[in-house]
């Protein structure tokens, strides 16, 4: 017998109603993403990113490798605009650091961070005064006194690039001592570690988890953190010492207080749902206990911020920056 038209359609249509109910499938990576430092190899953001490309792949957060890109040319502005001209690329991240302030602050480079879209506050990163293990200055005091004038000449500070964080910090640390130091740039906060091992420079302000291997071998000396509150890890990193055990700057009379953002963000022209992606991925890496770790290592403040809270944040820090580069004579215009 010869079925009707109507009695194989229903059916279908039943079907095809079925599915069309289904929920649709969040968005995920259909390709490799690219993970874009602005700055140099062995620093803090360099290293930040590599670590979480490592604890994605081996616990398959995601199916789609990541890929680490240091793009750090002209104070990070080659990634930044990189980013920026990458519209709708969802398949792009950047870890973000001061220069995300600095860099367009203090020059013509025609880029602000609300050009990108915001995804993560990851952590915020100290800053530390270190001295080589086999320097004259085992406290704070003796350095900033040695800076005020004990000294017979002008002590040399190592840094990160120009017109940036530790340069700032340089500034900072002059005006509170009433006398000028010789700032040295270099292009990442490893190779600004290295040089203080090699008794390059007197100095540096780097982040802890730039150091943190240097001290633990016992060729840097940690004078002091640069924060409002004391670091809360207990674990030696030396034979003698914790992060907990460093003094403020400012309990030891040097009147400095920075913390710097490790951030993400994506390309402008990405939906909610592709930035949500990424936001879900990074609360999963900072559940595992590799990530504890990783914070403790490099002794970081973990403050975790996404959405209105975070955009409001970037904001507050923007008019910061913009009020420290004036006061060092930084701003382009």
């Amino acid at each position: 017998m010869k079925l009707s038209g109507p009695r194989i359609a229903a059916p279908l249509i039943a079907l095809s109603l079925a599915f069309s109910a289904l929920p649709a499938l969040a968005w995920e990576p259909a390709k490799p993403v690219e993970f874009v430092v602005p700055a140099g190899t062995g620093g803090g953001a360099d290293q930040m990113a590599r670590f979480i490309q490592g604890v994605v792949a081996k616990n398959q957060l995601m199916k789609q490798p990541i890929i680490v890109v240091n793009k750090g040319g002209g104070a990070g502005a080659e990634g930044f605009l990189d980013v920026k001209g990458d519209k709708g690329n969802p398949h792009k991240i950047v870890i973000t650091l001061s220069n995300l302030f600095t860099t367009p602050l203090g020059t013509a480079v025609p880029f602000n961070w609300r050009d990108l879209t915001p995804v993560s506050m990851l952590a915020l990163d100290q800053f530390v005064l270190w001295v080589n293990a086999e320097s004259p200055w085992q406290t704070p005091k003796a350095f900033f006194d040695a800076v005020k004038g004990g000294s017979d000449r002008a002590l040399k500070v190592g840094g990160t690039g120009s017109k940036q964080e530790d340069q700032i910090i340089t500034v900072m640390l002059e005006k509170a001592a009433g006398k000028k130091l010789i700032y040295i740039p270099y292009g990442g906060g490893g190779q600004v570690a290295t040089q203080l091992v090699g008794k390059h420079v007197d100095a540096t302000v780097n982040n802890p988890i730039e150091a943190e291997s240097h001290w633990r071998a016992g060729k840097l000396r940690a004078l002091c953190v640069m924060d409002a509150q004391k670091l809360p890890y207990a674990g030696k990193v030396t034979t003698a010492q914790s992060w907990a055990d460093l003094p403020t700057c400012a309990s030891a009379g040097i009147p400095i207080e920075y913390l710097m953002l490790r951030g993400i963000f994506m390309p402008p022209g990405v939906t909610p749902e592709q930035t949500k992606f990424y936001v879900d991925l990074l609360a999963k890496v900072r559940a595992l206990p590799e990530w504890k770790d990783f914070m403790a290592k490099g002794a970081f403040k973990q403050t975790v911020m996404s959405g209105q809270e975070y955009f409001d944040w970037l904001a507050k820090a923007e008019q910061m920056h913009r009020t420290l580069m004036r006061d060092a004579g930084f701003l382009a215009n």
